[in-house]
């Protein structure tokens, strides 16, 4: 039999349908997949795709990358594991719901039902786990999606409940008042590495303001600055360097102004200098009486974090709204007054502002401090601020209860884990990411949300709290067989256990948060196969080789090295690729606001999957953003592909020519 005749025209799109139907016709990859069964197994680990919308071409280019890797080990013979993935909770599928459903808060979405809510989630997930199944195979990508493991299963969430567990017992899992960054219209807590994501930090202009603040029985008044005018309202204390040197300059009007001698104007009338221990201790009045204050604030207090690089070396505390406030407000002994409500506006006790969300309000502050002459100057300021990942909403620095990872207590350990992976681009292991890992926080865990793994603490009215590990251990302690509860909200909030405090035994129920979906997708190493501890070694850990954007430095890399250094002591993956990003022709993030935004379905239907495939293989190292429109994908055509295809043209009309076949 020959190769027959060679079509004089290359049509890829075409082709690539009869390869595919082939292999499925011919089960192609399970013939591959047991052709290696018993070879040395070289893991691979697929990092989640959030199943929140349509795949896009960024979802191909790590797909194609990854499949490049698992061809290659599988052609030297080693037993690739290929088990696909799918992350199927959080904001990101929640937020998805409420565009269709036309809501965008949790009190409608609480009056809409939590089970009807998440029931549409988990709706919402499979319909897009379909789309990003079809588009895994029009890739040409040999990733098994038949046998994926889903974070929304409940073997997987019984796998996270047991970790959760490990760290629970080892005290690295804790309820604390701290403040987080907090999105007021998701209603919820976020991570530090949230914060990391793509998007989250946005050049935005604010109105910072100069305040005085009028310090008691003494001629001056103390100089403090602040990019949230909103937060005066929260105002308990000032804050100066101890070292710092401070000097009281007289203005044309007005009482003398105390400020860093760094700060001051050029050509100011300095009229006396003080070190920063000076003025410790010194009372002032505050610029809003709304809330009251006992003599525990309204002082000055000393700091380590002021500093002179901008501001006027002196620092306004409103501890209920800021990190480094807080912890000199429990160093020092002060209050915290916190106005501010869940949504993120100001409460009954600021009537002026009542109802109004706080940065909204700035403008009306300030013209208030002016009006009673305690404002000294307004200026614009250009700065990076956070917003929400995925609402994009202005977040805000808001003191709450939360569950905590104890993160930072294991720094080490992160680091020196670290030490063992190896990074490729090999400057992110000590750089992007190592130097996350060393400004590493408490991870904040639990999101006070719907669609998520249910945090497994129960309380009873003794304040006896108990981490449940286990399906089998939630049946023992509430005296039923629960094996086939739906373990999601707000099924698993109606389970009432029996405290096994001893000496108890009072009614216990589930505290209301989910958790961070970055921890279901960290915990993957070992939940995809439901490990519940019992074997010495889980199966396939750690892997031989992972694969995503660089933005997973701040998420997937990062939430896999810390749940499983955590829980086993041990790095999950040993080798790591950060691809780059993908962009337009002019280097521009696509996006639908400005229309550049490429189809991959236009792109295999138009060019094929092959064409993009070794567009993204050919682009440059696999670390640079990748620059992608048509004409270079047909370039990359012409140049290789389509010689690919003269060759085998020359070659096939020939061999038929001279009666030539492989058996010969």
């Amino acid at each position: 039999m020959g190769f027959g005749p060679v079509d004089a025209q290359l049509d890829l799109v075409a082709l690539e349908h009869r390869v595919q139907a082939r292999w499925d016709s011919q089960d192609v990859l399970d013939q591959v997949v047991r052709l290696r069964a018993g070879g040395p197994r070289w893991v691979f680990y697929e990092g989640p795709p959030t199943a929140n919308a349509r795949p896009g071409l960024h979802h191909v280019w790590p797909r194609a990358f990854k499949d490049l890797f698992i061809r290659y080990q599988t052609m030297r013979g080693n037993d690739v594991p290929r088990k696909g993935g799918w992350d199927c909770h959080g904001l990101p599928v929640e937020i998805e719901v409420e565009k269709e459903l036309g809501i965008s808060n949790k009190h409608e979405i609480e009056a809409f039902g939590i089970a009807a809510f998440n029931e549409r989630c988990r709706a919402s997930v499979r319909r897009y786990v379909s789309d990003f199944e079809s588009l895994t195979e029009r890739a040409a990508v040999w990733i098994d999606t038949r046998d994926a493991y889903w974070t929304l299963d409940n073997a997987y969430i019984e796998s996270v409940w047991w970790l959760l567990g490990q760290l629970w017992r080892n005290d690295l899992l804790y309820e604390g008042f701290r403040v987080s960054p907090y999105c007021a219209r998701c209603g919820t807590a976020l991570s530090s590495h949230e914060l990391g994501q793509p998007g989250a930090y946005r050049e935005v202009t604010d109105m910072s303001v100069y305040v005085r603040f009028p310090v008691d029985a003494r001629a001056f008044d103390i100089l403090v600055w602040t990019t949230t005018p909103w937060t005066l309202i929260s105002n308990v204390a000032a804050a100066v360097g101890p070292d710092i040197e401070y000097v009281r300059v007289r203005p044309d009007a007005g009482r003398d102004l105390v400020m860093a001698a760094a700060r001051a104007p050029e050509g100011a009338q300095i009229v006396g200098r003080m070190r920063g221990t000076d003025l410790v201790g010194l009372r002032y009045q505050r610029p809003f009486g709304f809330l009251a204050i006992d003599d525990r604030g309204q002082r000055v207090v000393p700091a380590d974090f002021v500093s002179t690089e901008d501001g006027t070396g002196i620092v306004h505390l409103a501890p209920a709204f800021g990190a480094d406030d807080m912890e000199a407000a429990q160093r020092e002994g002060l209050p915290v007054l916190n106005p501010v409500g869940p949504d993120g506006t100001f409460g009954a006790q600021v009537p002026p502002w009542q109802g109004r969300f706080v940065k909204d309000a700035d403008a009306g502050i300030i013209e208030d401090l002016e009006r009673r002459g305690l404002l000294v100057r307004e200026e614009p300021y250009l700065h990076s601020y956070p917003h929400c990942w995925r609402c994009g909403t202005p977040l805000i620095y808001w003191a709450k209860t939360s569950w905590f990872v104890r993160t930072a207590e294991r720094r080490a350990d992160l680091l020196r884990e670290n030490e063992r992976i190896g990074w490729h681009p090999g400057y992110i292991k000590h750089g992007r990411f190592g130097d996350w890992l060393e400004n590493n926080v408490d991870w904040a865990l639990s999101r006070d949300r719907y669609w998520g793994t249910p945090l497994p603490i129960w309380r009873c009215a003794g304040g006896h709290d108990t981490c449940v590990s286990s399906r089998a251990e939630l049946s023992d302690l509430a005296g039923r067989d629960l094996g086939d509860l739906d373990l999601h909200r707000p099924y698993v909030d109606e389970v009432v256990l029996t405290c096994p405090s001893e000496g108890c035994g009072a009614e216990a129920r589930r505290l209301p948060p989910v958790i961070d979906a970055w921890f279901d997708s960290g915990s993957m190493p070992t939940a995809q196969h439901h490990y519940m501890g019992a074997n010495d070694e889980p199966e396939d850990f750690p892997a031989d080789f992972i694969c995503e954007a660089i933005d997973q430095t701040r998420g997937w890399f990062y939430s896999l090295l810390a749940v499983n250094t955590l829980v086993f002591g041990s790095t999950p993956y040993r080798n790591v690729v950060c691809l780059g990003l993908i962009v337009d022709q002019d280097g521009q993030k696509m996006s639908k606001s400005r229309g550049n935004v490429i189809d991959p379905w236009d792109v295999f239907e138009s060019l094929g999957a092959d064409a993009l495939r070794w567009y993204f293989f050919s682009a440059g190292s696999p670390w640079s953003s990748r620059r992608v429109y048509e004409e270079g994908v047909r370039e990359a055509t012409r140049k290789t592909l389509l010689t690919f295809w003269n060759v085998f043209s020359f070659f096939a009309t020939y061999a038929d020519i001279e009666g030539w076949t492989p058996s010969s």
